[in-house]
């Protein structure tokens, strides 16, 4: 593990900026891509080797909050559209729209807060915030004030761990096993809000 963090310390600073802040942006638009790895990595590597963790953490957060956006105006210019014809429909019909609308404009801040702390639903409620028309600044200033959070605290977890890329990767499993618990809680929660809408649109 030292020689691959000695590997990594040796390219040029630039290059390992620019991967950690692809890596942190991706997320919003391929789920599956853990961003809290590469932000958690880069507070490691500002530890051991010459990188400033201030640039990290501002590389970081503004790729990761400005793709969350991007996906934001995507839903916002073409998710209504897609939701009303086709197989779209079959997705969410006009009667969930409106309910999710609703959802948004009581709730939309505090979803948006708490969702970007867990994996996977938080690239999807910007999307949604764009697709039920929420204005901008709801929007990008909960997922920039929780998104600055995080990503303060997982490079403090990485800087404080130092050299130790397998206690990083530890702390990190097991962190992400919990949020992903609470995120699965929360995704069956809309699941079965989903079903229960749509027979009651059907009827």
């Amino acid at each position: 593990m030292n020689e691959m963090l000695t590997w990594i310390d040796g390219l040029p600073s630039a290059l390992v900026y620019l991967a950690l802040s692809l890596g942190a942006a991706l997320e919003n638009i391929v789920p599956a891509v853990p961003a809290d790895t590469f932000v958690a990595l880069g507070g490691l590597l500002a530890s051991v080797g010459r990188l400033d963790w201030r640039w990290i953490l501002a590389l970081t957060w503004s790729a990761n909050v400005g793709s969350a956006l991007v996906t934001y105006r995507l839903g916002y210019t073409h998710g209504r559209p897609f939701f009303e014809h086709g197989w779209g429909v079959r997705v969410l019909n006009a009667r969930q729209m409106e309910r999710m609308a609703a959802f948004y404009d009581r709730w939309g801040i505090w979803a948006i807060l708490v969702t970007r702390f867990l994996p996977g639903l938080r690239s999807v409620v910007p999307v949604f915030a764009g697709v039920t028309h929420q204005p901008f600044l709801f929007v990008a200033l909960p997922i920039a004030a929780a998104s600055l959070v995080w990503h303060a605290g997982l490079i403090w977890i990485g800087f404080t761990i130092g050299r130790n890329l397998d206690a990083l990767s530890s702390t990190l499993g097991a962190a992400q096993t919990l949020l992903l618990s609470v995120a699965a809680g929360v995704a069956a929660l809309i699941v079965a809000w989903w079903w229960r809408t749509r027979r009651t649109s059907d009827e």
